[in-house]
């Protein structure tokens, strides 16, 4: 006998059985008062309703039990309520008694719970197709009261998803349990536990080792958790081969990682190529102009006050090659800043001098160890980044108050920008131009660190870097090796 023939079979026993469990509840505290089975009083304990006193807790049920009239010997408001929620066509409540002698009686409607029940078997054959067109394995499922877990059906689909037709997982749920990755059945069991204490949506991924097809299979189980009378918990949902997104996420994300890399390795040649740069400036045309500056003196002296004319054209040409004495020193400086030569502590502490002076904003800058050194890369990093939020500053915040933060304990590093102004909307962060903070990052990731671009509690912006001490160098210089 199929699943679906066996479903069918004990709906319909339920469907023609006519008898009813009567109710009573307070309909101040929805606490259950007694309870009928069978015509005979039975303990209330074992027969809880805690679905129904849910439903009967909900505003506009509560708005309704107060509407009724405390005068009436007895109403019934089983239609008023099934308006409300469908989930009371299985019931019929009557208000019975006056003012605070009142009860609430809740009966189970045979009959329309059988009429539902009849109406669902003679559209068989659609619910069938239904499950047999459904994308995935439709199950149900109970926790008991002993927390023993346990499959009641599986469809048709479970040989083709989990490799075993579905008697096998039915007869012993381990076998499911079996199937998952070590890592992963702990957080299933766990999200089971979960749904079944809150009765919450059971929504949770997960990797199934197929030893049939020797291949790992990533499935999504979403059910819908409900209390039974008796205590157990019954969930009812799907599950999905998302294998191929999977894949096609990670691949996304390798692709994303590989990228950063990418621009992480160009960053450090970057540095390298302004490095190489800078020291052809400095030598190469440092030393021309040198020599160009010692000839025009040379000249100048050699200039009697007769030759006042041509005098003033060489002063004038010593004048340019001055000018661009200085020229070259800024670009050398852009390229490669000599400070870094003295530590990343002085670095930092000049930029945050030089960002006061030219931009006119106070910025404090603080570390919490002076004499810190570390390697060449992370005093670039640090730097580099430190560089770019100033310039950040300085466009777009607004601000009256700058502070850098250095702060190093044997495990990281932490450096923080942090501004007064008008702060940085998360949008902000996510558009496609947003090279500059994606740049920070990416030199951080370099490192096997992390940068955050961040709103502050108090307004403005944080810029938070984070690199790891133990691949630092501490120790180091943070000149040239």
């Amino acid at each position: 006998m199929s699943p679906l023939s066996e479903i069918r079979k004990y709906l319909e026993s339920v469907a023609q059985s006519s008898l009813d469990d009567i109710y009573a509840i307070d309909p101040q505290t929805l606490q259950v008062v007694s309870v009928l089975v069978d015509g005979t009083e039975a303990p209330v304990a074992e027969y809880p309703l805690a679905d129904l006193q849910q439903a009967l807790a909900g505003p506009e049920v509560r708005e309704l039990l107060n509407m009724v009239p405390v005068d009436a010997a007895m109403v019934d408001i089983s239609h008023e309520l099934q308006d409300i929620n469908r989930y009371f066509g299985e019931f019929r409540l009557l208000m019975v008694g006056r003012g605070e002698g009142r009860v609430l009686l809740v009966m189970r409607d045979s009959r329309a719970f059988s009429r539902h029940i009849m109406r669902v078997l003679n559209e068989g054959s659609h619910l069938n197709a239904l499950i047999s067109n459904t994308p995935g394995v439709v199950y149900q499922a109970q926790l008991d009261r002993q927390g023993k877990f346990g499959f009641l059906y599986l469809s048709d689909a479970c040989q083709s998803l989990l490799g075993e037709e579905a008697e096998v997982f039915i007869a012993n749920p381990d076998s499911f349990l079996a199937l998952i990755d070590d890592e992963d059945r702990v957080v299933y069991e766990k999200h089971i536990c979960q749904s079944a204490q809150g009765l919450n949506v059971l929504n949770w991924t997960g990797r199934f080792w197929m030893q049939a097809w020797q291949d790992t299979k990533w499935i999504n189980l979403r059910a819908s958790p409900r209390r039974m009378p008796d205590g157990t918990v019954l969930w009812e949902g799907i599950m999905t081969n998302i294998t191929q997104s999977r894949r096609e996420q990670q691949a996304i994300r390798q692709s994303h990682e590989k990228l950063a890399r990418l621009s992480a390795q160009m960053a450090q040649i970057k540095e390298k190529e302004r490095l190489k740069l800078a020291q052809e400036v400095h030598d190469d045309l440092g030393g021309n102009l040198t020599a160009i500056r010692l000839g025009l003196s040379s000249i100048i002296k050699r200039l009697g006050p007769e030759q006042e004319t041509l005098l003033a054209k060489v002063r004038q040409l010593e004048t340019i090659v001055d000018d661009t004495f200085e020229a070259t020193h800024r670009i050398a400086s852009d390229l490669r800043p000599n400070v870094l030569e003295l530590g990343i502590v002085a670095a930092l502490e000049w930029q945050a001098a030089q960002f006061s002076e030219k931009i006119g904003i106070s910025c404090n800058f603080s570390c919490n160890q002076p004499d810190l050194t570390v390697s060449t890369d992370h005093a670039i990093t640090l730097f580099r980044i430190c560089q770019e939020a100033m310039s950040n500053i300085a466009k777009y915040a607004h601000a009256s108050r700058v502070e850098v933060v250095l702060e190093s304990s044997p495990e990281e590093i932490v450096m923080q920008v942090i501004d007064d102004g008008v702060g940085i909307a998360p949008a902000d962060m996510l558009k496609n131009n947003a090279f500059g903070i994606s740049g920070m990052a990416e030199r951080a990731v370099a490192l096997a660190g992390q940068c955050k671009v961040q709103a502050g509690k108090q307004g403005g912006t944080i810029v938070s870097v984070t690199l790891p001490a133990h691949s630092a160098d501490i120790g180091m210089t943070a000149g040239p090796h």
